[in-house]
């Protein structure tokens, strides 16, 4: 059953907090976002479809939901889905003849017996249609992998939504940018670490306490932030947690709004490749604003 928000009916203008917003303007500016946020994950290729993540190493390795495959696929793929011919500059899928495959963007003349696959290394990744299932190739810092998705997939036809907590507009904080590192090391779930551009360290107080955090992105634009607070591994997910913030004001000023945070794609499945919080970005105090863990199974 949908886990409705709690709302405040009293009109809220609390100065200092980022710009002053009244309570049901501000309320209902982040359930908007947040409607906008459960159709993302509803969609055919939302995160709530993926269903298999495959390592993959150079040659050629055949593909399907056979017990003799080299990569064997999950259930409803194609028994004998193709073949990956990998090296190291190129990707090449063959398809099995028996099996119908096509773009997924449904710009080609139909069938295909063999494309050149882009990763998502620098752009939108080829992503190949069987049936309900979707395939595409991403690489994590020079490892490749074959990503699955499912459009029938089972948790996305019982996903009811993310509870929240109350939205809270003393969660929505005014930060100034300092400078620096401009890179800094970011883990994530696969044991690895890789090197992200940061514009700066974003600087606010909670309670009158001074606090920092290190987003990715670059100088004037938006930025993304993962971060920890004691609220992990209780009531919020144990990974970290995800926000994405608008660039700077004129004034170097950053609005963060901590009600705008939403859970990693990890929370809702194994098969997710997310980055984890960085070094630093642990926040001794628990965040009680944004989305609340979901499921009980990672």
């Amino acid at each position: 059953m949908w886990k409705w928000v709690w709302i405040f009916t009293a009109i809220l203008v609390i100065p200092g907090c980022g710009g002053e917003k009244t309570g049901p303007e501000y309320i209902a500016e982040i359930d908007q976002w947040h409607t906008e946020r459960i159709e993302r994950l509803r969609s055919d290729t939302g995160w709530l479809t993926l269903v298999g993540l495959h390592p993959l190493k150079l040659g050629v390795v055949s593909l399907g939901a056979s017990s003799d495959a080299d990569v064997i696929l999950a259930a409803g793929a194609p028994y004998w889905f193709g073949s990956l011919a990998v090296t190291e500059n190129e990707i090449m899928f063959s398809a099995h003849p028996d099996t119908e495959v096509e773009l997924l963007d449904g710009q080609n003349d139909g069938r295909l017996s063999s494309i050149n696959l882009a990763t998502d290394k620098e752009g939108p990744p080829t992503m190949l249609a069987s049936g309900s299932m979707v395939f595409y190739v991403i690489d994590r810092d020079g490892k490749l992998f074959l990503r699955v998705k499912d459009r029938k997939a089972e948790i996305l036809k019982s996903f009811e939504g993310i509870e929240r907590f109350p939205v809270d507009v003393r969660w929505r904080l005014t930060a100034r940018l300092e400078p620096g590192p401009a890179t800094f090391e970011v883990p994530n779930v696969l044991g690895q670490a890789s090197s992200s551009s940061s514009p700066g360290t974003l600087v606010f107080e909670i309670g009158g306490q001074e606090y920092r955090l290190t987003p990715t992105g670059e100088p004037g634009e938006s930025m993304f932030l993962v971060f920890g607070d004691e609220s992990n591994g209780k009531t919020t997910y144990a990974g970290g947690r995800f926000l994405v913030i608008d660039p700077p004001a004129a004034d170097g000023s950053v609005i963060l709004d901590f009600n705008r945070t939403y859970n990693p794609p990890c929370v809702f499945t194994p098969f997710a490749t997310c980055p984890l919080p960085a070094l630093g970005n642990m926040l001794p105090v628990a965040i009680e604003a944004g989305e609340m863990m979901w499921g009980d199974h990672h």
